[in-house]
């Protein structure tokens, strides 16, 4: 963790160099020679829409790990809430990547197939006006679908996903002051209609924060000033959007809450420049990472298709690095909020990885949520991309019930 300043010290200088990069026309956005700052957006309003503070039973007293311990096996709802097209708003944008729209049934279905938590993807920026304000018939659709998996009794993360945009939150220092009051916007109205919800809702700030369409957008380095900067950047928006959590009292106060690294880089997780966040309550901080591990595997195409001994000393060495930094070394634990294997017409391999990758991060209290976009069936052109489809959501069933069970049993 970088403690280079204290967390108000920190919040200055993001927006005060903001200001700055504003009125100078400087740029070190991702070795952009772009001297356009992002416009701020109209000052938000005096209130927002608000549910009284009525808070539910809950129980907040288990340590970090122990509650991560109880999520085991997770699933994603890939590609709906979080789809957007340019341009489009309302309701519709649930099914404009092709998915069905989200029902109970869908949630019962994972309850009885052994799934403990659901992540629930949500972009933002097509669903507020310019003061960033949340559309109400989209607030309302995100509550319905939340509550379709707590009355399943399951855990349930929500987010800021695909919202990191040059002109709605972007990690670097020319666009900080706009992404700080969007990202903070956007949390406080959350945490406003959800205070009163108990421990079984959880919240992840932001999804892979990273500097989209910069030659390294995706490969952390340590000596990369861009990806520093990036990293200190994303600190102050994490810790802005926690207060603002915080302070909207209810069960937020003691809420489980999840940070990301640049991207979700387990590699940046280990960086020097990741920044924790200080938080008023108590032991309730939780790592997400992302890792399509290894590589080659389970995400290149065309890559391997043959699951080998090194690939689980890739396995072993990531969640292992983990462990030791962040479940031993400072008591917070990790949940892998996306993981999976594209279909490469290899299920015995793919089978293998699942309950090896599980497994291990089973040993270690990890909670694993899988990546589900839909698409599962490879093309007859024999492209590998992107095929992290599993769950069936119409008929609720699963497209590859012995990858199903190698999860499962890594869990029980």
């Amino acid at each position: 963790m970088k403690q280079t300043c204290t967390t108000l010290n920190r919040l200055v200088w993001i927006l005060g160099l903001a200001f700055v990069l504003v009125f100078t026309g400087c740029s070190t956005s991702g070795g952009s020679s772009s001297a356009d700052p992002a416009p701020l957006p109209d000052p938000a309003p005096e209130s927002y829409r608000e549910v009284p503070v009525n808070p539910e039973p809950a129980d907040f007293n288990l340590s970090a790990i122990n509650f991560v311990e109880n999520l085991g096996a997770g699933w994603n709802l890939g590609n709906t809430l979080d789809a957007y097209v340019a341009g489009q708003t309302g309701l519709n944008t649930e099914t404009s990547w092709g998915q069905p729209v989200t029902t109970q049934a869908m949630m019962a279905g994972l309850k009885d197939w052994g799934i403990t938590t659901v992540r629930i993807p949500i972009t933002w920026h097509n669903h507020v006006d310019s003061a960033f304000t949340v559309d109400e018939a989209w607030m309302d659709r995100v509550i319905e679908v939340v509550n379709y998996a707590l009355d399943e009794d399951l855990y349930v993360i929500i987010n800021i996903h695909h919202d990191n945009e040059k002109d709605v939150y972007f990690p670097d220092e020319l666009h900080a002051a706009r992404s700080m009051e969007f990202v903070t916007r956007i949390w406080k109205q959350v945490a406003l209609m959800f205070r009163n919800y108990d421990e079984k809702l959880i919240f992840e700030f932001l999804n892979e924060p990273r500097l989209v369409g910069y030659s390294n957008e995706w490969v952390w380095s340590d000596s990369d000033p861009y990806h520093s900067e990036a990293a200190e950047v994303i600190g102050a928006l994490t810790q802005s959007a926690l207060n603002a959590i915080r302070a909207t009292g209810g069960n937020n106060a003691d809420r489980y809450v999840m940070i990301t690294p640049y991207a979700a880089s387990p590699q940046a997780a280990q960086s020097s420049h990741f920044v924790i966040p200080d938080d008023t309550a108590s032991d309730k901080l939780i790592l997400s990472v992302h890792a399509y591990t290894p590589y080659v595997f389970a995400m290149q195409d065309p890559g391997v298709s043959t699951f080998t001994t090194a690939h689980q000393g890739e396995i072993d060495q990531f969640m292992g690095m983990l462990n030791t930094k962040f479940v031993e070394g400072r008591g917070i634990p990790v949940i892998i909020g996306e993981y999976g294997a594209t279909n490469k017409n290899n299920l015995d391999q793919r089978v293998a990885w699942f309950s090896y990758y599980c497994g291990k991060a089973a040993s270690y209290g990890m909670s694993t949520i899988l990546w589900d976009n839909g698409n599962y069936v490879v093309p007859s052109g024999g492209s590998f991309n992107e095929l992290y489809g599993f769950y069936n959501r119409t008929a609720q069933t699963w497209y590859f019930p012995t990858i199903l069970d190698a999860i499962i049993a890594a869990y029980n």
